[in-house]
């Protein structure tokens, strides 16, 4: 029986489970849903997919560098217990083990590329794990960069991974150089490089409430100007990387110091776990007690 997208989608849509895997169910019910779903069961897919609808929100970050190649990867879980678990550690480390040998684009490419020279795909080894481990987990985001010559890559995971940090040093191959820079990433959490990094939408936008601010403090107009781009440069201190004072040495800016050591910045990674997403307001008591149950 030829299978159509439409059946597909309406597989995915009653198991939750990926598109390859809905497609191979399919195939191998000859396109009857029913017996295609106890399929996906059978496989523990669509169990896995029964907590798609939960928050994952804590995790881990992790950052992994071999040779000339290292990736800042992002994975999520829902309660910090179990990302503390040495088997969601594992799982981490070896899902950014197989980014990193494979080169995916994205997030969708990688989850159906074919996971360790296997048959399966990251997301079926995934799934397993959701199995096993009992949450939901999910691949949120990741960077692979490529060093060139006479560059550093600095790796820095701070609180075992709440936060992790990679940084690429032009100008220099002292990796613990580039690891302080990293350092300074995850405490003072810049957004870019440099101030030729912020675009003039950005400026303008902050420069037109420098502005307002300065009104609304009743300073004369004629000052007000010569204010803004005195706050502005404040702005451009709290954002920019070169431009904030170094954590190890506040009589310094970072791009300053690093320029002293002949280097300089080429980029940064910061994965802060959670950030920008809605976590859930579960209290302590009743995390304890949901993994005591299980």
């Amino acid at each position: 029986m030829a299978i159509t997208a439409s059946m597909v989608k309406e597989l995915r849509e009653k198991t939750g489970a990926g598109m390859m895997d809905c497609k191979k169910a399919l195939t191998k019910t000859d396109g009857d849903m029913e017996k295609a779903i106890d399929f996906l069961r059978e496989k523990g897919i669509a169990s896995a997919a029964k907590k798609a609808d939960r928050v994952a929100a804590e995790g881990l970050a992790h950052v992994k560098v071999e040779g000339n190649k290292a990736i800042v990867v992002e994975i999520n879980a829902e309660t910090d217990f179990v990302a503390k678990n040495e088997n969601f550690i594992t799982l981490v480390d070896t899902v950014a083990t197989q980014l990193l040998n494979n080169n995916p684009k994205d997030v969708e490419e990688a989850l159906v590329q074919k996971f360790d020279g296997e048959e399966d795909t990251l997301q079926n080894y995934i799934n397993n794990q959701i199995a096993k481990i009992g949450e939901k987990i999910s691949l949120r985001r990741f960077a692979i960069v490529e060093r060139e010559e006479n560059e550093a890559f600095g790796a820095y995971l701070h609180m075992g991974g709440r936060i992790g940090v990679l940084t690429i040093l032009n100008g220099t191959t002292d990796e613990g150089l580039a690891k302080d820079v990293a350092m300074h990433v995850a405490a003072l959490n810049p957004k870019y490089v440099s101030r030729d990094e912020v675009s003039q939408e950005e400026i303008e936008r902050e420069r037109e409430v420098l502005k307002q601010q300065a009104l609304n403090e009743g300073k004369p107009e004629k000052i007000v100007e010569k204010m803004v781009e005195g706050r502005l440069g404040k702005y451009f201190e709290d954002i920019c990387l070169n431009d904030q004072s170094y954590v190890k040495d506040g009589d310094q800016k970072v791009g300053k110091f690093v320029a002293s050591k002949g280097a300089s910045v080429k980029g940064f990674f910061r994965y802060e776990v959670g950030e920008g997403m809605e976590k859930r307001e579960d209290n302590f008591a009743e995390e304890v007690m949901s993994q005591v149950k299980k």
